[in-house]
């Protein structure tokens, strides 16, 4: 081969290299190779149609790289990328760097995100149908094995099989945070996390101040959100081992193809789960939080039980009273309610609370190998322990949660909820009964003594009717002598 020919042959490689890779970038494909990159309006379709990733500009603040729904004609932007680092126009290139990790450029080749090395030889960014954008090895697919995905790194949304929670192994916590405003994806104040301490739960917070609380994982909801219903497609799941401690959702196989679903916080600080709606072509909203006063984290103080029924929603459990009783009595219950009687360790006793939604439990104890008779034990003995409950409520309940020092964030439901024992000096549920058998005796002797009075009328009318007989009986026999 003469030196002209291996020039040209040289050439139409190189052509045909730049031709492939613009081609995989520009046309409808899922996936980028350690060669390929993606720019300006060129986006990756996931397999199935469902998510596309692609530069987007949501109001006058800039443009975002970001995951969103293919077919729904509203976008909805579930992941962002850059979301505090905005581009300034559209011209932008994403592909790999170094060691792995995937860069976004700006029209100037400066650095505007990336994600972490991944350390990978032959990488692959692919974007599949769950709305997860992963980095992986050419050859291997397996889930486990992803060396980077965005389900790790959450922004406002959370998808079905996302977790929301703590690898324990890692360290690693994914929680989701709000947009500033509905046209700007940057950080906003409120943010919806997993503590994983105690008995783990979830908090609603503007910044770092609590402002909602889902209850603690009772092995059928959360404590907190009575109306968490199975709903048909749906289904909840909440996970603890030593490894990782998370809550997630998902969509039956069956309905995949029907249901769309997501929980997100808004810019408002609420949390909300949307459903599409098809034949409507609107996102329905399904679930929210909070939605009334005794949402509101620790409405009623220390001790306080909320119902939102009741006038005022603020009510002092059976031994206690409000501790600041002029705003009480002006519906402030934020001081919360003191115990009436002090506690005598080995003799206190327990209040049966039904229908509650458990304390804050961060710094509860669990157990759940224990029995219901096992934890009312445990609690007794200890002096600082001030409640119990079964940890898991579902097939008859099982386990063990103890509370020490005081309660809080106690509400109470007229559906929904689960058992709370809460621990009261002896004195207060004794006087209790004694009154209950004052009740009953005074109710019983009143009761004999209607039925003796109605027995000693009863005898008296049927006395008097004798001797009106007897009477009548003389008088005919006068008459009858007289004839």
């Amino acid at each position: 081969m003469n030196l002209l020919s291996k020039h040209w042959l040289f050439l139409f490689a190189i052509f045909g290299l730049i031709t492939l890779t613009t081609t995989a970038s520009s046309s409808s494909v899922d996936s980028l190779s350690s060669i390929q990159s993606l720019t300006n309006d060129q986006t990756l379709v996931s397999a199935g149609q469902v998510f596309e990733l692609g530069l987007f500009k949501p109001g006058s603040s800039g443009w975002y790289l970001g995951i969103w729904y293919k077919k729904i004609p509203v976008q909805t932007v579930v992941w962002v990328a850059n979301r505090d680092t905005p581009l300034s126009n559209s011209s932008a290139t994403l592909k790999f760097r170094d060691r792995g990790s995937i860069v976004l450029l700006d029209s100037t080749g400066n650095l505007t995100w990336s994600s972490n090395q991944t350390g990978a030889i032959d990488p692959v960014l692919q974007l599949l149908d769950s709305g997860n954008l992963v980095v992986r090895d050419q050859n291997d697919n397996d889930p486990d094995k992803f060396l980077w995905q965005s389900f790790d790194s959450p922004t406002d949304t959370l998808l079905p099989d996302m977790k929301l929670g703590w690898d324990l192994r890692t360290g690693l916590n994914r929680n989701i945070t709000s947009w500033k405003s509905s046209t700007d994806p940057s950080t906003g104040d409120f943010s919806f996390d997993l503590n994983y301490r105690g008995f783990p739960e979830i908090f609603l917070r503007e910044k770092q101040r609590i402002e909602y609380r889902s209850g603690p994982w009772n092995g059928e909801r959360f404590s907190g959100v009575p109306e968490m219903n199975p709903v048909s497609g749906l289904r909840f799941e909440f996970v603890t081992t030593q490894q990782e401690v998370y809550y997630s959702f998902s969509i039956s196989q069956q309905s995949k193809s029907s249901m769309i679903s997501r929980l997100f916080v808004n810019p408002s600080g609420n949390l909300e789960r949307y459903t599409w709606i098809e034949s409507s072509q609107t996102w329905n909203r399904f679930w929210y939080a909070p939605k009334d006063q005794c949402d509101s984290y620790m409405e009623c103080g220390p001790y306080g039980v909320c119902d939102s029924n009741a006038s005022p929603v603020c009510q002092c459990p059976k031994g206690f009273a409000p501790k600041n009783l002029q705003a009480w009595n002006l519906r402030d219950g934020s001081d919360g309610c003191v115990r009436k009687t002090e506690l005598e360790c080995g003799k206190d006793k327990f209040l049966m609370m039904k229908q509650m939604k458990l304390p804050q439990s961060s710094t509860a104890f669990v157990d759940r190998n224990m029995t219901l008779d096992e934890c009312r034990k445990r609690c007794l003995e200890n002096c600082s322990c001030t409640a119990y409950a079964n940890a898991d409520v579902s097939n008859g309940g099982s386990g063990c949660v103890t509370w020490s020092g005081d309660l809080i964030d106690l509400r109470n439901y007229a559906e929904g909820g689960q058992v709370l024992f809460l621990r009261l000096a002896a004195s207060d549920l004794d006087n209790d009964w004694t009154t209950k058998r004052i009740i009953i005796i005074v109710a019983s002797a009143v009761g004999i003594c209607i039925l003796l009075l109605g027995l000693c009328l009863l005898w008296k009318r049927k006395a008097l009717l004798n001797m009106c007989k007897a009477k009548k009986e003389v008088k005919g026999t006068k008459i009858f002598s007289n004839h």
